[in-house]
């Protein structure tokens, strides 16, 4: 199996991470805990396990908050910028395809909690799409 390096890390260059393409899955999630936890429509986040996953610099950086009364809903963020980071457990690695330097080499996999997407939210081929300025 041929597998690339990603790299990624927080706005301020506190934290920085490297990881394996050995996904598990790559989901877009639009469940309302996510937009309040991404500030978006939706999250994207790499699923994979934890052997494929390694902190460079900055881990003591890194906060977790875990929303009380729900279990698995946590925020992991840098205490200094407050990006988005990975979340590291025993059973695997989550981490914010935003959060990433580098391609991550995939698409995502599916939409999650599609039905509960902000009712704010208009299709793709309804947004004006501007190249950079």
């Amino acid at each position: 199996m041929t597998t690339e390096k990603i790299h990624g890390g927080c706005l301020c260059g506190a934290v920085t991470y490297a990881a394996e393409t050995v996904y598990r899955m790559y989901l877009y999630c639009f469940c309302s805990r996510c937009r309040k936890k991404s500030g978006t429509a939706h999250s994207a986040n790499l699923f994979l396990d934890t052997q494929y996953f390694q902190w460079l610099s900055g881990e003591n950086h890194v906060i977790n908050y875990r929303l009380p009364d729900a279990n698995g809903v946590t925020n992991c963020f840098c205490g200094t910028c407050g990006c988005r980071m990975p979340r590291v457990t025993e059973k695997g690695v989550s981490i914010p395809a935003g959060s990433l330097n580098t391609s991550p080499h995939a698409g995502p996999d599916k939409c999650i909690y599609w039905d509960s997407r902000a009712p704010w939210l208009p299709s793709r081929e309804e947004i004006q799409k501007v190249a950079d300025s």
